[in-house]
C-alpha cells in the first residue's frame, strides 16, 4: 500500500506494516533469531556477501545472521523512511553509533578526512568530531561560513536544527547550497519527522537519536538515519562490519512508538508554548530560547512546521540559579535525554555538553527543559517553586473537564 498520499497522522500508524496482512498478524511481530537456517552453501554465501556489502538478503538465500540484517529492524526502517520522505533508513544501536557510521561511510571509502560542522551541536557529536577518534579533522563554523569552510577533502557537513541546547534554527536549504556536492547531514532529533523533513530541503541524511521522541517512553536506546538507497548501502556496510545493528526488541518499541508520535508531539508542543510564554514573564529568567522567539528568517512555518517541545532558559543567577532549579523541581525529573512522556530538566554545560570545547560550551546559566505530557499548570507550578527556591507547590487548578476526550 502506497502511503505517500496519506496525512502524516495516518502514515505514522500504518508505515512499515504493509506486510502484516500477508503474514496473517495484526500486531508487529518480533524476530529475535540470532542466526538463521541456510538453504545451501552457495545461496547462503551469496546472501551473506550481499548483506556484508550493505545490500539486502537474497530472496532465496536467507537472512543468515542477525548482525547483518533483521526483519523487525527492517520494518521499522521502512516506516521511518516513509515518514522522512526518504528512499531508505538505517537503524543503529544508538544515536552516536549512527553518527559514527555516517562519518565512516562518507570519509573512509572516499579518502576525504575533513568534516564541516555548524555549532551548536549535541555534545556527543561535537566531541566525536573534535576528538579525531575517527581519523577526521573537523572545522566548526557558523551557518553562513559553510562555503568558506568546505575543502576538496570535505566528506560531510553536519548541522542540527533546532540545535541542542539553544534551539537555534539553521536554514537547511541555505547550508545545502553552500555545501555544493558535499553531502549534508541534519540532526532532526528535536523536530522529528512530524515537524521537519530535511530530505525535502536537500539534505542527504536526516539523523535521529531515536531514543528521544521516536520511542517516546524512555525505554530504548537507538539511532536511525533516513537517506537515499545508495547512502543506506554505505551505512549498512559500516553497520555490518562494526556490529552496530539495533536490537530487534528496540526496533519493535520504536515502530510501536511511531503510531503515537504525531499525537505526542502535538500535545507536548502545545504545553511547551504555554510554559515558554510563562517563563518569559518570570523575573528570574533572563532569556527563553524557543523557536517562536528566535526565528529571524521565518523558518517556523516554512522549513519547520511547529515549535516543538524543547525549551532552554538562561537565568539571571548564573550557575547557582541553574543548580537551584535542577535540584528543586519535584514534578520534572532531573535527568539527561529528552522527548519522553514525562518532563525532564538538565544542565547542558555540566552534563551533555561537558566534553565540548570551553569556547563552544553552553552558558553555565542555561537550563534545558524537555516538556512531556503533564498538564501545563502543574509544570508551571513546579518551575515556579523551583525558581523561588523550593516553596510548597500550589495544587493544580485543572478541572476534570480539562481531561475529557474530544471527539
Amino acid at each position: 500500500m502506497d502511503l505517500s498520499h496519506l496525512h502524516p497522522d495516518s502514515a505514522a500508524v500504518h508505515a512499515g506494516r504493509q506486510d502484516l496482512r500477508s503474514l496473517g498478524v495484526h500486531a508487529l511481530p518480533i524476530d529475535l533469531s540470532s542466526t538463521n537456517p541456510l538453504p545451501d552453501i552457495e545461496r547462503g554465501g551469496d546472501s551473506y556477501e550481499s548483506m556484508a556489502l550493505g545490500g539486502h538478503p537474497l530472496e532465496d538465500g536467507g537472512a543468515v545472521y542477525a548482525r547483518l540484517w533483521n526483519p523487525t529492524v527492517a520494518r521499522f526502517e521502512s516506516a521511518l523512511a516513509g515518514l522522512e520522505h526518504a528512499e531508505a533508513a538505517v537503524a543503529f544501536g544508538s544515536g552516536m553509533a549512527a553518527m559514527t557510521a555516517a562519518v565512516l561511510a562518507t570519509s573512509a571509502p572516499t579518502g576525504r578526512r575533513h568534516v564541516v560542522a555548524v555549532r551548536p551541536l549535541y555534545g556527543g557529536t561535537d566531541h566525536l568530531l573534535a576528538s579525531g577518534l575517527l581519523g577526521v579533522e573537523a572545522t566548526f563554523c557558523e551557518e553562513d561560513e559553510v562555503a568558506a569552510a568546505v575543502r576538496p577533502d570535505t566528506a560531510m557537513v553536519v548541522v542540527e536544527t533546532p540545535a541542542n541546547p539553544t534551539l537555534r534554527l539553521v536554514d537547511i536549504a541555505a547550508v545545502v547550497a553552500q555545501a555544493g556536492s558535499v553531502p549534508v547531514l541534519v540532526d532532526n532529533t528535536f523536530a522529528t519527522p512530524m515537524l521537519q523533513n530535511p530530505i525535502d530541503h536537500g539534505a542527504a541524511m536526516s539523523l535521529h537519536s531515536a531514543t528521544k521522541y521516536l520511542g517516546g517512553h524512555g525505554d530504548v536506546i537507538a539511532g536511525v538515519i533516513a537517506c537515499s538507497e545508495d547512502t543506506a548501502q554505505a551505512l549498512r556496510r559500516v553497520r555490518a562490519v562494526t556490529g552496530g545493528l539495533l536490537h530487534p526488541l528496540g526496533a519493535y518499541l520504536l515502530h510501536r512508538g511511531l503510531a503515537t508520535l504525531p499525537l505526542r508531539v502535538r500535545a507536548q508542543q502545545a504545553t511547551a508554548v504555554d510554559v515558554a510564554a510563562w517563563l518569559r514573564t518570570h523575573p528570574a529568567v533572563a532569556h527563553v530560547h524557543y523557536p517562536s522567539a528566535d526565528d529571524p528568517r521565518g523558518l517556523v512555518g516554512t522549513q519547520l512546521r511547529g515549535t516543538g517541545a524543547m525549551i532552554s532558559m538562561t537565568l539571571h543567577g548564573g550557575y547557582d540559579a541553574a543548580a537551584q532549579v535542577t535540584s528543586g523541581v519535584e514534578l520534572f525529573t532531573h535527568a539527561v535525554s529528552l522527548g519522553g512522556v514525562d518532563s525532564l530538566v538538565q544542565h547542558p554545560a555540566a552534563l551533555t555538553h561537558r566534553p565540548v570545547a570551553p569556547e563552544a560550551r553552553p552558558s553555565a546559566s542555561l537550563v534545558r527543559l524537555s516538556i512531556g505530557l503533564e498538564h501545563a499548570e502543574d509544570l508551571i507550578a513546579d518551575l515556579d517553586q523551583a525558581l523561588a527556591g523550593g516553596r510548597t507547590r500550589a495544587p493544580s487548578t485543572a478541572r476534570a473537564a480539562d481531561l475529557t476526550p474530544v471527539g
